[in-house]
């Protein structure tokens, strides 16, 4: 809004700007948020900034622990895409991911739609819920790989006793992967229900009674009323799981007593136990930053809470 100031002839010209005092305290609220906020910047940068700029420096060189070596380009990238055991760990850490998060949003996403309803000892019923979620992950994997054991384990056990055979479930790559699958299933689905009830809670019930009044059905109430509204709770809870399931690491080596690669385990080991290819577990750790950015980027862009934002 201009404001007029009236000369003596009569005219008038357009004075911007609101009084000088306002526009000296706001200067001074700006140079006091940038002067509070700098040093936390500053140490978010250092903490988190610095490293990741160091290793991508370091993964186009001949690196070693002792040193930084020379100037190598995209050798370490190439012989890296070249490596089997790289190969091997990226298709495994993609199937875990896919399959792990798929399964967790569904079943959380069923748990989260009967955990809203009204029902007696709801309350007891969502503690009981969480429980697998609150054991970290080493003893979850400790205690699923000893009731999977051929010899002690309760499932196997149980297997034989219903006439399944002897057939072992943690004895190949592939048993262990669906075993793996399964325990991360056990242990995270419960975060994934805790996040989508907290978004159906935010839905307001009238526009649920007013789809029913007209007539929508179940299905339609969810696909056209629920989902829309629980956007944002989903891509939460899928970012999360995603790129925690990505960096995969602790279940893998507890489960399968280090036979099962996944990409941070294999970054693990070229790093810190194979230090003769130190320079390419670097080009690994790089790669799985950058596609952990590439996730969030995709999961951002598609889940959106505003569908009409879309370009």
């Amino acid at each position: 809004m201009s404001l007029r100031a009236t000369r003596p002839a009569g005219r008038t010209v357009p004075v911007t700007g609101g009084p000088p005092r306002a526009r000296g305290y706001a200067n001074a609220e700006g140079r006091l948020a940038v002067a509070m906020l700098s040093p936390a910047v500053l140490l978010v940068g250092a903490v988190a900034l610095v490293p990741v700029l160091y290793t991508l420096y370091l993964s186009f060189h001949d690196a070693s622990v002792a040193e930084t070596g020379r100037y190598n380009g995209l050798a370490n990238y190439r012989a890296l895409l070249d490596d089997p055991d790289f190969v091997t760990a990226s298709l495994n850490t993609a199937v875990f991911t896919a399959v792990s998060v798929v399964l967790e949003f569904g079943i959380g996403l069923a748990a989260a739609l009967a955990l809203h309803r009204r029902f007696r000892a709801r309350g007891l019923v969502r503690s009981a819920v969480l429980v697998p979620w609150a054991f970290p992950v080493v003893v979850s994997a400790l205690m699923w790989r000893l009731m999977l054991q051929d010899q002690v384990g309760i499932v196997p056990y149980l297997a034989r006793q219903i006439g399944f055979g002897d057939a072992s479930l943690v004895s190949d790559q592939h048993s262990l992967m669906i075993a793996s699958i399964g325990v991360d299933v056990w242990k995270t689905t419960p975060f994934v229900t805790l996040l989508l009830l907290a978004g159906l809670q935010t839905i307001p019930e009238e526009l649920n009674e007013a789809a029913f009044v007209d007539g929508a059905g179940p299905l339609v109430r969810l696909w056209r009323i629920t989902l829309p509204m629980l956007r944002p709770a989903i891509l939460v809870a899928l970012l999360f799981r995603t790129l925690e399931a990505w960096s995969v690491y602790d279940l893998f080596w507890v489960m399968s007593d280090r036979q099962l690669e996944s990409l941070s385990t294999y970054v693990y080991r070229t790093v810190r136990i194979s230090e003769l290819a130190f320079a390419k577990g670097t080009a690994a750790a790089v790669l799985v930053f950058l596609s952990s950015i590439v996730i969030a980027l995709i999961y951002m862009r598609t889940l959106r809470s505003d569908p009409g934002e879309q370009d």
